[in-house]
């Protein structure tokens, strides 16, 4: 399967391009193990939802 530009749903790695947030997740990932509050305030579009899909994966 050829990868496509989404623009519509959650992106899935398979199927879609994507940038690569490793280094933000790992970020991410320090801040509630140490019990910290954050928020992902962007506009739509933007890979709210995708990030915390792979957040529930790392």
């Amino acid at each position: 399967m050829n990868k496509r530009f989404n623009t519509t749903d959650v992106c899935v790695h398979r199927k879609h391009y994507r940038v690569d947030i490793s280094n933000k997740l790992k970020e991410i990932k320090e801040l509630i193990d140490n019990e910290f509050y954050f928020t992902i305030n962007k506009p739509r579009q933007y890979g709210k939802t995708t990030t915390l899909n792979e957040l529930n994966s790392f």
